[in-house]
């Protein structure tokens, strides 16, 4: 596997409050563009802040990499992003995404972006939430 992509697998699999805080330089460009539903911000602060904010509304949130390619300075990871609900516990929740990865000439991210389907994976296990975005699922297949 290419190293770029065995040290990104590595820091996502291990990421913790202390490595948002000091290990983000380590891996994102500091211009680093970073999208996913919710998000799109530019700089390792703007990245940083993101991350912080998931310790703060979720519990025990952890990534799993379950495949990586990668080809030039473009890598493609597909991953389970697994959480407990604060308010509600119903135990582990899972959302499962997939990143696009744009490696800087120096092999750190320049670009992250992450897919994954909001509706499906989160509004849809969200007790009221949920009953609708079922709801209106049924109504549009």
């Amino acid at each position: 596997m290419d190293p770029r992509v065995t040290r990104l697998k590595q820091f996502f699999e291990t990421l913790s409050p202390a490595s948002v805080e000091r290990g983000l330089e380590a891996v994102y460009a500091p211009d680093a563009r970073f999208k996913d539903p919710f998000n799109d911000v530019r700089g390792i602060d703007a990245i940083r802040q993101v991350f912080a904010r998931m310790y703060e509304q979720v519990d025990a949130p952890r990534f799993v990499i379950t495949e990586a390619v990668c080809e030039g300075d473009q890598a493609f990871l597909t991953w389970d992003f697994r959480f407990r609900l604060r308010k509600w516990r119903d135990g582990e929740q899972t959302i499962r995404g997939a990143t696009h990865i744009q490696f800087s000439q120096d092999g750190r991210v320049a670009l992250h972006r992450d897919y994954w389907d909001a509706a499906e994976e989160l509004y849809e296990k969200l007790p009221v939430v949920g009953s609708l975005m079922r709801w209106l699922k049924r109504q549009a297949s």
